[in-house]
């Protein structure tokens, strides 16, 4: 295959300053009014579960391409892309609308909650630029460069859509 000369760093910059931005400023927008009748309750239970599924992309990506399967892989990798891609549209759509929901246990698993919570936001807009950036190397044939990144975006990207999933799963009794 040839290596593509588009250059794809401007997209990869722009669309992670972008996203993180936008997430960024559901913290000091006031939230507007949700469509009557729809309740916002669903929105976390669906993040969760595109979360989940992202993971298991990811894994079955990381799965196809030990097994030398590069086809399968990319198609798990445009799978992972868009249950993301859905993923942030809801959440958007859930921050702008709902006020913040507050961890109310106790004890050890409060530290536990909060641990997992930072370290979750944290990667999560590290990940961004990471996973555009190695995304961008693979459909472009820069495979060299490709793997060397994505040794490090395939884990902590697991680790954000699975801590996406556990903060949901440790704060859903307070929604």
């Amino acid at each position: 295959m040839k290596t593509s000369t588009f250059n794809y760093v401007p997209w990869v910059v722009g669309l992670s300053i972008a996203i993180n931005v936008l997430v960024l400023l559901l913290l000091f927008l006031p939230n507007i009014d949700p469509v009557a009748g729809f309740d916002l309750k669903v929105l976390p239970l669906f993040n969760a579960i595109m979360n989940s599924f992202t993971f298991v992309f990811l894994l079955g990506a990381l799965f196809l391409i030990l097994k030398k399967y590069v086809l399968w892989h990319r198609r798990f990798i445009y799978a992972a892309f868009t249950t993301t891609a859905l993923f942030l549209v809801s959440y958007l759509a859930y921050h702008a609308m709902a006020p913040s929901t507050s961890y109310g246990g106790d004890g050890p698993l409060r530290y536990v909650y909060y641990f997992v919570l930072l370290t979750h936001i944290v990667l999560a807009a590290v990940i961004v630029p990471l996973s555009l950036l190695t995304f961008a190397r693979g459909i472009t044939n820069k495979l060299d460069k490709h793997r060397r990144i994505a040794r490090w975006t395939m884990p902590l990207w697991l680790y954000v859509s699975f801590t996406g999933v556990l903060v949901y799963l440790m704060i859903k009794p307070y929604y």
